[in-house]
């Protein structure tokens, strides 16, 4: 006997099949459209991310030449305090302590004048690097607003269409089978097209098309329980779930025999 609680199980999660087929065909029309979208976004934040912190590099460059100038500045200072102390020198040794001091605050400006033109040419490195970048930025944030707009039509054109399946398979999911529907989300997670359940086509399966053995085929028509295809492990069912008309037969045409005629044979 029929065992119609399997029959009815298997035309639910077929009929989830159909939804969910439907919806990645909406999908399909997106392509990687959504991808695209995601890893531009990402892109772009990573290129904002390198671009503060070359700003923050530039700032601390600049601070560092401040300071330099500000050194320069003290060291030129004390340069006239001791020229002007020259002059009134009583003895030797306070000239050549004085001469000495000089002579090092002048060996100060120099070293500060070199990390200047140091400090400027890295400055002028991440500025060049800095332009570069909101370059890229700017030629990155157009091709984001372009696929915005490209994904926004076809969301558009496709989202009435999409809320009905959603609501549609909302229904049919109710009258799935718990542990059927694992399996069934489990499946289409590890095949490429999405099938996870398969109808016999041609003596295969509609999935993988590999071959089923006729007693296999026999089983799955008995619907005592769910058999699942032993290459791809899709679900299978057979015609009187899918509702799709078995495809008789092609007979071979039998050759014509040849009928001599009375005057050949005379």
């Amino acid at each position: 006997m029929v065992d119609l609680s399997i029959e009815k199980k298997l035309k639910a999660i077929w009929e989830l099949q159909q939804i969910d087929s439907k919806i990645d065909q909406l999908n399909l029309l997106k392509g990687e459209l959504p991808m695209e979208v995601a890893d531009l976004e990402d892109e772009i934040v990573g290129l904002q991310t390198r671009q503060e912190n070359i700003k923050a590099e530039i700032k601390a460059y600049e601070a560092d030449i401040v300071g330099h100038k500000t050194n320069i500045k003290q060291a030129e200072e004390l340069q006239k305090k001791y020229k002007k102390q020259l002059d009134t020198v009583k003895n030797n040794r306070e000239f050549e302590a004085l001469n000495k001091e000089l002579e090092i605050s002048g060996l100060e400006v120099l070293a500060a004048q070199k990390r200047i033109k140091e400090t400027q040419f890295h400055m002028e490195a991440k500025q060049n690097a800095l332009a570069q970048l909101d370059e890229t930025i700017e030629g990155r944030r157009k091709d984001l607003e372009f696929k915005q707009k490209e994904l926004k039509t076809i969301v558009s054109d496709t989202e009435d269409e999409e809320k009905e399946l959603m609501a549609t398979r909302d229904a049919i999911n109710k009258d799935v089978d718990e542990r059927l529907a694992k399996a069934y989300n489990r499946i289409r997670k590890n095949v490429k097209n999405g099938i996870a359940v398969a109808p016999i086509m041609r003596g295969s399966c509609g999935g993988c098309f590999a071959k089923i053995p006729p007693q296999r085929q026999s089983d799955i028509k008995q619907h005592f329980k769910i058999i699942d295809c032993e290459h791809c492990g899709r679900i299978l069912v057979d015609n009187a779930v899918t509702g799709i008309l078995a495809e008789k037969p092609v007979e071979e045409e039998k050759p014509k025999r040849r009928v001599r005629s009375l005057k050949a044979a005379k």
